[in-house]
């Protein structure tokens, strides 16, 4: 964490984290600060690159995604043109939702959002196996979400406890 960031300002990213929509006023409201002073600070923490946008969260049954699906890839070969080739891929397909480049066994993990089983085989078997980067993809169907991303979790420092200024 940055030195920086005051007591202030992580209360500021944690209530926006929770609702990038609140106005300066109501944010104000909840970390008791004047909306002028929340916007300014707002604007810095913009500006400096710790709040990178504001989204949405859509339905994923609404729209119509049905399957959830992770899914496990090892390159066909290790070296830095195929992790090239396999990111150029996997970054022009809006099916996949997050990937991740591992260390272990599997080279990296896919989630990646479908209508059904027919649109997920036609995703593997006629997108990621025929590339030449990919050896061995292995699926696994998502059954129940537990849990979803909601925010980074943001911790004061134990020596801000009771410390109103910092």
């Amino acid at each position: 964490m940055d030195e920086q960031l005051d007591k202030l300002d992580l209360r500021l990213l944690q209530e926006l984290q929770k609702d990038g929509r609140l106005t300066n006023n109501e944010l104000g409201e909840r970390i008791a600060l004047s909306p002028s002073q929340c916007s300014r600070r707002r604007t810095r923490l913009e500006s400096e690159g710790y709040i990178r946008s504001y989204r949405a969260y859509l339905d994923q049954q609404k729209l119509g995604l049905d399957m959830l699906v992770v899914i496990s890839v090892t390159l066909a070969t290790h070296n830095r043109d195929n992790a090239r080739r396999f990111s150029q891929l996997i970054n022009g397909l809006p099916e996949v939702l997050e990937a991740y480049a591992l260390t272990g066994e599997m080279d990296y993990h896919l989630k990646v959002a479908t209508r059904g089983l027919s649109d997920l085989s036609k995703f593997v078997n006629d997108v990621l196996l025929p590339h030449e980067s990919v050896q061995h993809v292995k699926t696994s169907i998502v059954l129940d979400t537990l849990k979803t991303f909601e925010g980074f979790p943001i911790h004061m420092p134990s020596s801000w406890h009771g410390d109103s200024t910092r």
